[in-house]
């Protein structure tokens, strides 16, 4: 069970795309399995067959189980494997997974069953909604619950005004940005930006470019000029990173998702749209990979699409600083010493303190105001 995020400690399999006994080939999807950020494919990591297959649909998986072989003619599946317990494997309900159990967990109503038959969508979905799935009345076969059968308890559930429990998504940024609150010393830097200049390249060079995409691209060039902010804290000290990678904040319903522009300052802005768009498109689908939404080593948050003048954001951990975008609005300013309405822009900055000083800080800021200010500086 392979890990997609640092705070993630299991996953749940979904759905098996290979069955046990079949042939498999390097690099095909072998299975499904979800966490609180994506559902993404598994590839099979070697060509042969799949055997030894010890985790069911819907099972929860502790992160680094095993929870198949891919076999090479001549090799078996290890000694006990097949006939011995699985002990650490357990359901989202957390009962432990053995043989016996699998088999009932199996079994019609009335056959010795000790668990509540439930479909695999219905236990995803009430393990979703933070629902007892073994606490549900259901309509189907043998009493089984049904999707439709959790829907209703949670519909049930609201209105008796029962609080509603945050789902797996919202609950690992709640731990992600509350770690990062109580362990990261922050350090806010506000500048205001003439965005005249960015507001001519975009209209000029490509309309269907976003904000965002010219960002992107000015921030990574920025990141290459000030290394330090590129860079982490650990036990050890200061780390800089040997990549460029800028993280998007997305939000969707049930939280916030980080997927990654690898390499940001080698790419051209065409490359970054394209790139950028398909990471939104399958962020909001549910569908990234996990090299999506790792190893990123900046963030850049922009509200200024919902009318956001300005605002801080908490730093994505591990990396040292965040960028935080307001909306583009008009605004009375000095120009050559005398008044002029100008299209504006507030960037917040969040720093952590033991990598990134004020005048560190500072000094990027003033690089990105520049580059924001007269994109042809970018010639140089």
């Amino acid at each position: 069970m392979p890990a997609l995020g640092m705070a993630q400690d299991t996953g749940t399999l979904i759905a098996w795309l290979k069955r046990d006994g079949e042939s498999v080939a390097k690099g095909e999807p072998i299975a499904e399995i979800e966490t609180d950020k994506a559902t993404v494919e598994i590839e099979a990591p070697a060509s042969g067959m799949l055997g030894g297959v010890c985790a069911n649909e819907g099972d929860s998986v502790p992160v680094g189980q095993t929870v198949a072989w891919i076999l090479t003619p001549g090799e078996s599946v290890p000694e006990g494997v097949r006939d011995g317990p699985t002990s650490s494997l357990s359901r989202p309900d957390g009962v432990a997974i053995t043989p016996s159990a699998v088999i009932e967990m199996q079994m019609p109503v009335g056959s010795g069953a000790r668990l509540s038959p439930a479909s695999p969508k219905a236990r995803r979905l009430a393990h979703e909604l933070g629902l007892d799935v073994k606490r549900l009345t259901g309509s189907g076969p043998g009493n089984a619950v049904l999707a439709a059968d959790v829907l209703a308890a949670e519909n049930e559930r609201n209105l008796k005004s029962r609080p509603l429990e945050a789902g797996t998504a919202w609950q690992a940024m709640a731990e992600r940005v509350t770690q990062s609150w109580r362990s990261t010393p922050h350090l806010y830097l506000v500048r205001e930006v003439n965005a005249s200049r960015l507001m001519a390249w975009q209209e000029r060079i490509e309309p269907r470019l976003t904000y965002t995409d010219l960002l992107a691209k000015l921030v990574a060039v920025t990141l290459g000029r000030h290394r330090r902010v590129n860079a982490y804290w650990s036990d050890a000290g200061i780390v800089l990173n040997s990549e460029i990678n800028i993280g998007l904040a997305v939000a969707l319903e049930d939280g916030l998702v980080v997927p990654v522009l690898r390499r940001a300052d080698e790419l051209s802005l065409s490359q970054i749209a394209v790139r950028r768009q398909d990471l939104v498109t399958r962020a909001q689908a549910g569908r990234l990979s996990p090299d999506d939404i790792s190893n990123s080593s900046f963030t850049i948050s922009n509200l200024g699409m919902y009318g956001v003048d300005t605002f801080n954001a908490v730093i994505n951990p591990p990396q040292a600083a965040i960028l935080a975008v307001g909306r583009l609005a008009e605004r009375v300013v000095p120009i050559d010493g005398k008044p002029a309405v100008q299209p504006m822009m507030t960037l917040s900055l969040s720093c952590d303190h033991r990598v990134i000083d004020g005048i560190r800080g500072a000094q990027f800021l003033q690089t990105l105001a520049d580059l924001i200010e007269e994109p042809l500086l970018l010639l140089e």
